[in-house]
């Protein structure tokens, strides 16, 4: 072989080398969001999912493609929305709720962020052992109601009857929070009044529904249609002068009276946390589901001074944040 022939094979084999060695690199891993509500309300659990994903070592536009999904309040979006990011072949799913991401994969891990009891659901065999491709975060809304209804009455205790706010009758953990909130009310000699909205167009029929039934004061349910609307929710109850509890910090920061809930901030963390775990090999089935353990309480002294409401000294030191 003479020197330019040579030099020639060598310098071909130079210029093929990394063309080889890019096409043999992984592909950067892909995690799909999807969530019923709309986007802008929720920027922050996005960057919280961002924030738990960090801490596994994953970071977007780095080594990581989130591709977000949100139907817009629009229930009947979600299985079309759930087959996209199927079709595109991501490695985790993380949902709201869960079930829809359930029936559109049995392969895809999933990551649920849930208020219902995920075994009720059927989303996991026990909590300890989901025992599918399904595990998650519950933050508890449905356990909580009694609680909502305490709070609520230090601050109008003279209300006899109270109304409770559902989306879904047919939501397993709306229902489970207004049995419990139900039952407390028996406790304490109170009447509840159930009023429903399943959508934006139901709010204002509702809260004529509620003023018509001569409700003193309101308890919102755990729904992600009312938190990704809560100005709206929280307007309407300003223009009828009704003390409201809600089940998130969201609210309260809206203008809403006072809320006490899990932190679905930190929710999110936990679940891009899981997220990041199985994306490096962690088995779904083995990772037990998580109890969310970050509760807040928020109220806001503007809106109870506009209501004519004094907020009890110690219930203000007990808040774990307090709106001017």
């Amino acid at each position: 072989m003479d020197r330019r022939t040579f030099f020639s094979k060598v310098g071909g084999g130079l210029a093929i080398a990394p063309l080889v060695a890019r096409a043999q690199q992984p592909a950067i891993p892909t995690i799909g969001l999807l969530r019923s509500t709309r986007s802008a309300p929720f920027a922050n659990i996005v960057e919280a999912l961002r924030q738990g994903l960090k801490e596994t070592g994953f970071v977007e536009g780095q080594n990581l493609i989130i591709v977000q999904r949100w139907a817009d309040n629009q229930l009947d979006r979600m299985p079309a929305l759930a087959a996209d990011l199927v079709r595109l072949h991501v490695g985790v799913i993380v949902n709201d709720g869960g079930l829809v991401a359930k029936q559109a994969t049995a392969t895809i891990p999933i990551v649920f962020v849930s208020s219902a009891d995920p075994v009720a659901l059927g989303l996991v065999a026990s909590l300890n052992r989901p025992g599918g491709n399904v595990t998650g975060v519950n933050f508890l809304a449905n356990q909580l109601g009694g609680k909502r209804l305490g709070l609520l009455l230090e601050l109008v205790p003279n209300v006899t009857v109270i109304a409770f706010l559902m989306d879904d009758p047919n939501r397993r953990g709306i229902v489970a929070e207004y049995a419990e909130v139900e039952a407390a009310s028996r406790q304490v000699g109170r009447k509840i009044v159930l009023v429903k909205a399943a959508s934006e167009r139901e709010f204002e029929p509702a809260f004529a529904a509620i003023a018509k039934a001569g409700a003193g004061a309101l308890v919102v349910g755990g729904s992600a249609l009312f938190t990704s609307e809560r100005g709206q929710l929280v307007g309407l109850a300003a223009r009828h002068s009704i003390p409201a509890i809600y089940d998130s910090r969201y609210h309260a920061a809206a203008g809403g009276l006072i809320s006490y809930g899990a932190s679905l901030q930190d929710a999110y963390r936990q679940a891009g946390v899981y997220a990041g775990r199985i994306l490096k090999g962690a088995n779904p089935a083995e990772l037990p589901v998580l109890q969310s353990s970050t509760f807040e309480l928020v109220i806001n002294v503007k809106t109870a001074k506009a209501l004519g409401l004094t907020v009890p000294k110690d219930l203000l030191l007990r808040a774990d944040e307090v709106i001017q």
